[in-house]
């Protein structure tokens, strides 16, 4: 396993399990930071469009729910994604609450936002609903800041440049 890419970490999910994201092996990925009283909460819908725009094709979405900015996420365990399915129809995996910077950020944040770790990206989350592209072998390729739509011809643009040129 390659380890500069994010296949080498494992993530909780809501009921507790622990999962290697080595499953997502072969697969682009957005993986994002959400939280349930932001200001770009309706993204989740958005994501969810997006996800559905790529349904039968290798590509996810990844949301890992975050207290990290302004205190925007006062949800734990199944109330995230409960919340998550029943406001805004996510069907994406949404993963336990975790911290995406400073020292205490979790691994797979740590690696996506540090060049030195991922060989290519070197940004932060500065705020919910940053995002992160990984291609199909598990390296970070690009970001997106919050404002950002999930729908935009930007996103969809690099989604299907990494679909298609990956699979020559």
């Amino acid at each position: 396993m390659n380890q500069k890419s994010v296949y080498q970490f494992t993530v909780q999910k809501l009921n507790g399990e622990h999962m290697s994201l080595g499953i997502y092996e072969g697969k682009v990925l957005l993986v994002v930071n959400i939280a349930s009283e932001c200001g770009f909460t309706p993204q989740l819908k958005e994501l969810e469009s997006l996800r559905k725009d790529y349904e039968g094709e290798d590509f996810e979405i990844l949301a890992f729910p975050s207290n990290d900015f302004g205190g925007q996420e006062p949800l734990e365990g199944f109330a995230l994604g409960d919340f998550c399915e029943k406001n805004y129809g996510v069907s994406f995996p949404v993963f336990e609450k975790i911290r995406v910077r400073g020292d205490y950020a979790h691994p797979l944040y740590k690696f996506l936002s540090d060049k030195k770790l991922n060989g290519n990206v070197g940004a932060s989350p500065r705020w919910n609903f940053h995002k992160y592209l990984i291609n199909t072998r598990g390296k970070t390729v690009d970001f997106f800041y919050p404002f950002t739509k999930p729908n935009s011809s930007r996103i969809k643009k690099r989604i299907n440049k990494l679909l298609i040129t990956e699979k020559l």
